[in-house]
């Protein structure tokens, strides 16, 4: 029983690829002269692409109704149909040799019965049967594994694939933000424990001293130390506070946020930004880390004399492109880069290195969004 739905949904495939065959026919002929007219073709291919869809959709319906399987609107209907019609008739010359063969299993059994088949004329009728019964279910196989194959080609994988696929995605990047972010806590701590703290102490043991000395001028002196060492504990606080999250980005935007890492970097950065309308929150936050952290690399590993940021704003998403003159070799596994791409992936984006010996290296990152 589990059979007859799929051999059903086979059949119903021959008798839609007849009915689109017609259809496209009928629809050629009524568009043609549409077609001949410069100024008419824009609205005859319009034409065309809703009656591709409608028949489609009817190859989709028998798919979900015989197979069950949900699948997404075409990407190209119009060479699906082609390519459906000709499995489809293909389909139905297969299945008419198989009605052939059932007539002659007939009149095999029909000789038999009235005694005017011999046994080795049986023998032979069994043999060429058999044999062209498997050849004929064989090409009844293959032809439907071609018809799911044409399906995902330009249908795209099935809802139901697509999301296993999805769930798996999204645990991956599930275990990878929080791999990210006990990887980002553990840097902070690194950085508050090996410069903060360490600033600290150096400030308590000078003012310690200077509390300590009797002579005015040794205090005083030791007073602008301390001084100077406070202000170096600020700016490095201010660092650490940047690297954890810039407020700037609130407060003013992308755009100022980035600048201020031009401003910081030890190398000149030329931005190109064009953003016609401001990007979502997460998706602008993700584009200043994958800026700031791509800056930063280049600074200290790279040798450039010059970084081009630019980041772009179209109509799928936004793209970001961090390039540098320097000596290349970036590794894609690293701690930074590979914690950019977690960051990344979780909103569904993609990051590429591409950073040959030598150089130049270009980090770009593809980020979908409304």
């Amino acid at each position: 029983m589990h059979a007859v739905r799929p051999a059903t949904g086979f059949l119903a495939g021959v008798l839609t690829a007849v009915l689109a065959l017609i259809c496209l026919v009928i629809g050629g002929i009524a568009l043609l002269p549409a077609v001949l007219v410069p100024r008419r073709r824009p609205a005859a291919r319009r034409w065309a692409l809703a009656g591709a869809d409608r028949l489609v959709a009817v190859e989709r319906r028998r798919r979900s109704l015989f197979f069950g399987e949900q699948w997404p609107p075409a990407r190209q209907p119009l060479p699906y149909l082609l390519a459906r019609v000709g499995t489809g008739l293909l389909s139905g010359i297969v299945l008419g040799l198989l009605a052939v063969g059932l007539v002659l299993a007939v009149l095999v059994v029909r000789g038999l019965v009235r005694g005017s088949l011999g046994g080795w004329d049986l023998l032979g009728q069994l043999l060429l049967g058999g044999v062209l019964l498997f050849l004929d279910l064989q090409g009844v196989v293959a032809l439907a594994r071609l018809d799911t194959r044409l399906a995902r080609r330009y249908l795209g994988p099935p809802e139901h694939e697509q999301l296993r696929r999805r769930i798996a995605e999204l645990s991956e990047s599930r275990a990878g933000i929080v791999q990210a972010v006990d990887r980002e806590r553990r840097r902070i701590e690194r950085d508050l424990h090996d410069g903060v703290q360490q600033r600290l102490v150096a400030l308590a043991v000078l003012l310690g001293r200077a509390r300590r000395r009797r002579d005015p001028e040794a205090a005083a002196r030791l007073l602008a130390q301390a001084h100077q060492e406070s202000e170096d504990l600020l700016v490095e606080l201010r660092e650490v506070a940047w690297r954890a999250y810039p407020t700037v980005l609130d407060d003013l935007g992308l755009a100022e946020a980035l600048a201020a890492v031009a401003e910081r970097s030890g190398i000149p950065v030329h931005l190109e930004l064009r953003l016609p309308r401001p990007l979502p929150l997460p998706v602008e936050t993700a584009a200043y880390f994958v800026v700031s952290e791509a800056v930063t690399n280049a600074v200290k590993h790279s040798g450039a004399a010059r970084i081009d940021v630019a980041v772009t704003r179209h109509d799928a998403g936004v793209s970001v492109l961090v390039s540098d003159d320097g000596a290349g070799g970036a590794d894609p596994g690293g701690s930074g880069l590979s914690g950019l791409g977690l960051r990344v992936a979780a909103l569904d984006g993609v990051l590429a290195v591409h950073s040959p010996a030598g150089g130049p290296t270009e980090i770009k990152v593809e980020i979908p969004c409304d």
